[in-house]
């Protein structure tokens, strides 16, 4: 029997999302300076305020102010009228020195045995359902909230959108899990103040379903487009009027996204956030490894999905252990056992081994905070960091490397593919 699955996602002015950003633009400049910085940092934004705090080794100093309200400047928050405005919130910084205990616990005298920097499991995950191995209701989630923000940037078409919104995708799948159709799709996006209510909500459903669905939609494989009919029902700002919105609206929180950070509830989740963590934290690097593993295997033909499952201890190098579920669509004579053993002698899943195999010492982490850690687009990039005292360093660095399918052949190799 058919059934329905949905995911969400929130956009780059959404509260949470705003902290996450201001969360690791500090991780970037931290790292920029001091590729060794270890940092854990925290952000609230509420009404007209900013509260940084967390811990940090570093051999830097940054104006922590400033990055704060540079970020959300770029995301749009530059208008009083919005009860959270860049140029004019508080900004609090709580941000001590991280504890010895724990340090004493990561740092090792040869760099290769580094500890983990916690406990837990963290989950990667693959599927061959769309291009960039994502779940597809999650993809155009993310799609839709993207090109609101285009929309929104550019004034033209849709002038009187503001930064927060909100998107979620409910398809249609057949019993051999193939998606079928688009059966709903939900949009909130925050607006100027219209004079006539009733006209404000028809213009906007409108413009939404008439020139930003279709702007999605072309950027879709045919096989996806056919999935947009004619019976899609719309919800667009189903509560009516949303004028009041962003950290006015909502307290923002670093880490409350862990969901729309990577696969929109399909796969698995370990807990642990991303934001405000540098890769010493195996809650962020051994979920990209995880990540890079699962998409290189179903990109190898290993299987049509697959979920991979790595745990640590806190202070000890080597995993507890790795699990792999490839939902019975294995294409090798292997048990997920093996499979999983297979793994492990092909990646070396140590912190530092991790660190080092995608980059992650780089500042390479604002860009993740919004739209998604996983299923972007490997690029590599220039981004330039200033210090308090007026230094300034430019730096070309490499984005996403766990999308990368740079392992493919090393499986095909090691599977008889």
């Amino acid at each position: 029997m058919p059934y329905l699955f949905t995911s969400e996602s929130v956009s780059e002015g959404h509260p949470d999302k705003v902290a996450d950003q201001i969360s690791d633009a500090l991780i970037d400049n931290f790292l920029a300076f001091d590729p060794r910085s270890k940092v854990a940092c925290e952000t609230l934004v509420t009404t007209g305020q900013v509260i940084l705090a967390g811990e940090v080794k570093s051999d830097t100093y940054l104006d922590v102010q400033q990055i704060a309200r540079q970020v959300i400047n770029r995301i749009g928050y530059t208008k009083g009228e919005y009860m959270f405005d860049g140029n004019s919130c508080g900004v609090l910084s709580a941000i001590h020195e991280q504890s010895p205990d724990i340090n004493q616990g990561v740092d090792r005298k040869n760099p290769e045995e580094q500890g983990a920097g916690d406990q837990g499991m963290m989950f990667g995950y693959a599927t061959k359902e769309t291009e960039n191995f994502m779940p597809l209701a999650l993809d155009l989630s993310h799609r839709i909230l993207k090109e609101l923000a285009a929309l929104r940037r550019e004034s033209k078409e849709i002038s009187y959108l503001r930064p927060d919104s909100k998107s979620q995708v409910t398809i249609e799948y057949s019993d051999d899990n193939r998606p079928q159709r688009i059966d709903a799709i939900v949009i909130s996006t925050q607006h100027d103040e219209f004079a006539d209510e009733p006209t404000m909500l028809a213009k906007i459903k409108e413009d939404l379903i008439k020139i930003l669905i279709p702007r999605v939609k072309a950027q879709l494989k045919p096989e996806i487009q056919a999935l947009f009919t004619d019976q899609i029902t719309y919800h667009i700002n189903p509560t009516g009027k949303f004028v009041i919105g962003g950290p006015h609206g909502d307290t923002g929180l670093t880490g409350r996204k862990i969901i729309v950070d990577t696969y929109g509830g399909k796969g698995a989740h370990g807990g642990g956030a991303f934001s405000g963590k540098d890769p010493s934290k195996v809650d962020r690097s051994a979920a990209y490894a995880t990540r890079h593993i699962a998409k290189n295997m179903v990109a190898a033909g290993v299987s049509d999905e697959i979920l991979v499952q790595v745990s640590y201890a806190i202070g000890v190098a080597q995993p507890m252990g790795i699990y792999v579920n490839t939902y019975g669509t294995s294409k090798v004579n292997m048990t997920d056992g093996e499979i999983a053993q297979k793994i492990m002698e092909l990646f070396d899943m140590r912190p530092y081994s991790i660190e080092k195999r995608l980059k992650l010492r780089y500042p390479i982490y604002e860009e993740t905070a919004a739209y998604g850690h996983m299923g972007r687009e490997p690029q590599v990039v220039t981004k330039t960091f200033r210090t308090p005292d007026g230094k300034e360093l430019s730096l070309d660095v490499e984005l996403f490397t766990w999308e990368k399918l740079d392992y493919v052949d090393k499986i095909k190799k090691s599977f008889g593919l």
